[in-house]
């Protein structure tokens, strides 16, 4: 049972609330200009080529490509940050409290897989695209959470909270499992070198970021080369920043977490929507979402998240082997869980991923991807806001 609210969960629940909206409305501008007079103007700039380091020393991507590979691995970075000090200091360090979103997050991964790979399983292209459905969106999620206000319980705000977190370690250990590229010896070598650096910089207890901001560069340019997915080097990082032992000890981790968290909220999230959600709706018809990629994805998100989410939840509280929310009923928990259907970024992301070399089937993921995220949104908070504001503290 969900009682004890940390300080840091109510300054990140606010920050990741406002954070959805951004999104939203960075969402909105992408498919509004993708489908002007500007769409051109707006697809030749994230196609431009652009030139970081000195001389021969650097690296040369599409603003594209920076925006995925770079900033992303920024964002992955933060979200790790995250869930390790959840594990260690907050709302996951306690088994109780963490069994209900676990069991729930697991199954809001494996059912939308499920449902995807149902209608995708003879075609071996399209199958490529099973862990699309099974991402959450957690900014957008709660930024739609935020909107119902005190209608919401504060314990189901947790729960969709630490759901949200493991479902992103879920995603980062499907990205470095099932879509990392033809593996380099050498710079996975180079790469665990630099790891190994970071964790003998944690064990003398450095508390500056800067040896770790130097080292982590390098890590990103040995792990780009690697053929594992650049965003992975934010995770290794990420896991080498110390946290404090004791409440009145410094901590490294907090420091930064705080440090970033407005850029990446309302910086780096926001720029990758506007940069992904930009898709050509001419021509869009019913009939382009029966096609299997966006079919797979909406009925992933939109169904699949909310059987996956609310059954394993149900079946573990029958079984007496989590415990309800506080305060809350099977009609809110269950709007909750509809809202775990807002895969967007994170969806995007995967998509983006999934279909690196099959890039005919990047439109299908974003009409799908969008489809299911707005259905999610639209059902999950009319279904809350209707529900009788019973035992709401």
């Amino acid at each position: 049972m969900i009682q004890i609210i940390s300080k840091p969960f109510k300054w990140f629940f606010k920050l990741e609330a406002a954070s959805g909206l951004v999104l939203l409305f960075a969402a909105i501008i992408a498919l509004i200009i993708s489908n002007s007079e500007l769409s051109n103007l707006y697809f030749q700039i994230l196609n431009k080529y652009i030139f970081i380091g000195i001389n021969e020393f650097g690296l040369k991507l599409s603003i594209l490509h920076w925006i995925n590979d770079a900033l992303m691995a920024l964002f992955f970075f933060f979200v790790t940050l995250e869930i390790k000090r959840e594990f260690l200091q907050g709302e996951l360090s306690n088994i109780k409290q963490a069994l209900l979103p676990i069991i729930a997050a697991v199954g809001g991964m494996v059912v939308p897989a499920l449902i995807y790979v149902y209608i995708n399983f003879n075609n071996s292209e399209t199958l490529n695209g099973w862990a699309i459905p099974s991402a959450t969106d957690i900014a957008f999620s709660l930024g739609v959470l935020s909107l119902l206000g005190k209608r919401v319980p504060l314990s189901l705000k947790v729960f969709l909270t630490a759901l949200a977190i493991i479902d992103d370690l879920g995603a980062i250990v499907i990205i470095a499992l099932f879509y990392s590229g033809d593996l380099s010896i050498k710079y996975l070598s180079l790469m665990l070198l630099a790891f190994i650096a970071l964790l003998i910089i944690n064990k003398f207890n450095v508390k500056k970021f800067l040896p770790y901001l130097i080292v982590g560069i390098f890590l990103w340019d040995f792990t780009h080369n690697s053929g594992i997915h650049a965003t992975i080097a934010g995770v290794l990082l990420a896991l080498t920043i110390p946290h404090r032992k004791k409440e009145k000890d410094f901590s490294l981790l907090i420091k930064i977490e705080h440090m970033i968290s407005p850029y990446v909220a309302f910086g780096i999230m926001p720029l990758f929507a506007f940069a992904n959600a930009g898709v050509s709706l001419e021509g869009l018809s019913f009939a382009s979402l029966l096609n299997k990629v966006p079919l797979g994805i909406l009925l992933g998100l939109f169904v699949g998240k909310q059987l996956g989410v609310f059954v394993f939840s149900y079946v573990s509280i029958k079984l007496k082997i989590a415990q309800m929310p506080n305060n809350s009923n099977w009609f809110n928990f269950y709007g909750v869980g509809i809202l775990t259907g807002i895969g967007f970024t994170m969806s995007l992301f995967v998509g983006n991923l999934a279909f690196v070399d099959n890039i005919q089937y990047i439109d299908g993921v974003k009409i799908g991807v969008l489809t299911g995220s707005l259905l999610s949104t639209l059902t999950g908070y009319f279904l809350i806001l209707l529900t009788p504001n019973k035992k709401i503290s």
